[in-house]
């Protein structure tokens, strides 16, 4: 809104508002504004929940420091939801089709844990939708998203091809007709990119919300996927950096980062009243949404290969669940003594300061690994 009042409109008369046409400006502008949001309403919300009695529910199973924590405001999401679209609408060209997609998709994401947060309050337990539910609606967004995607590649504004990283001129087609298929099988053929696609953001969306599990965990490292994607998203657009990188030449995508930043800026503010000891969590609703948006990104800027490393501690976590169930089904033997992995880690006597600032510094170190593949192609 500001972006189409500013530079479209006043321009023309006032010459110094050249600036807003500027990416890296209106970036650093919705990253303030979304960091100003959250400070600035995060006390009215926290006072707002404590008002409705919206406090989190302990799982009976966990560990036992967690007692404690049972009451503290939770679908902390909501402020964070806030702090993101608002200054995208603000400083985002809302002509680019990208970015509604992306916030629809944060939306999407989000009413899904909205409904698991809204049924645990009611029911007063630690558990709200049904996975297979839970699952299910995930899944339908997730197709609901690569089906958009898929009728923008063929009106030529978008590729169904994978960047590989460390490889450059091996990218594949995810359509049965690329891959040897039947052709002209109509929306058929891209059922292959569909499901990857899906695969992609149902899982970059559990991987965050399995994560939420201490105070200020899921949030720090949405903090550091987020600037990597900022990073990856604006070099993406950029025609000389994308052209010096060997990227996949994607103007359209370069706004998607006033978005990223907005991400930035909201998890910065967020994790002002999350850090430890946590006056608020961010529950479902904002887990999930900042993990669907994460993945949806990652899946429009073509760096779906990539994503593993931008949110490697989510990855981790995600793993670790994945194991542990898997290893007890077949085997009836556990590998971790709790899963997810920070709680293995809990329980082998780590404090929760402890493991927080080291997983931080492991999502640092990952985040930096997959910038650095930008020049190992």
């Amino acid at each position: 809104m500001l972006y189409w009042l500013l530079y479209q409109k006043l321009f023309p008369y006032f010459r110094p508002f050249r600036i807003f046409r500027y990416l890296t400006f209106r970036t650093a502008f919705a990253s303030f504004t979304a960091l100003l949001i959250a400070l600035l309403i995060g006390p009215y919300v926290i006072e707002k929940l404590r008002e409705f009695q919206i406090g989190q529910y302990i799982r009976e199973d966990g560990p036992q420091g967690h007692e404690k924590k049972a009451g503290t405001p939770t679908m902390g999401g909501v402020l964070i939801g806030i702090a993101i679209l608002l200054p995208t609408l603000l400083w985002s060209d809302l002509s680019n089709p990208l970015v509604w997609m992306v916030m629809v998709a944060t939306l999407a994401f989000g009413a899904i844990g909205f409904a698991d947060d809204y049924i645990k309050v009611i029911h007063r337990r630690s558990l709200g939708l049904t996975a297979r539910a839970k699952l299910g609606y995930q899944t339908l967004a997730s197709v609901a998203i690569a089906v958009v995607l898929v009728l923008m590649q063929q009106r030529g504004t978008y590729s169904t091809h994978l960047m590989v990283p460390f490889v450059k001129r091996f990218r594949p087609d995810l359509a049965i007709h690329a891959l040897g298929g039947i052709p002209h099988l109509g929306m058929l053929a891209f059922l292959p990119f569909i499901a990857f696609v899906t695969f992609v953001i149902v899982g970059s969306s559990n991987a965050v919300n399995l994560t939420d599990g201490l105070d200020g965990l899921a949030i720090g490292c949405t903090i550091i996927a987020g600037g990597a994607l900022t990073v990856l998203t604006y070099v993406s657009g950029h025609v000389v950096f994308s052209d010096y990188l060997e990227l996949q030449r994607m103007p359209m995508v370069g706004e998607l980062t006033v978005f990223c930043g907005a991400m930035v800026g909201a998890s910065i503010g967020f994790l002002w009243y999350n850090a430890h000891p946590a006056e608020i969590f961010m529950g479902d609703v904002g887990s999930l949404a900042l993990g669907g948006a994460i993945g949806t990104v990652s899946v429009i800027i073509k760096q779906e290969l990539l994503l593993p490393f931008i949110g490697g501690i989510f990855v981790l976590e995600g793993l670790s669940v994945i194991l542990q169930v898997g290893s007890y089904k077949l085997r009836k033997k556990r590998i971790f003594r709790m899963a997810p992995l920070h709680h293995h880690f809990e329980l082998m006597g780590w404090s929760e300061s402890k493991i927080i600032a080291r997983f931080w510094i492991g999502a640092l170190i990952f985040a930096l690994f997959a910038l650095t593949t930008l020049k190992l192609r």
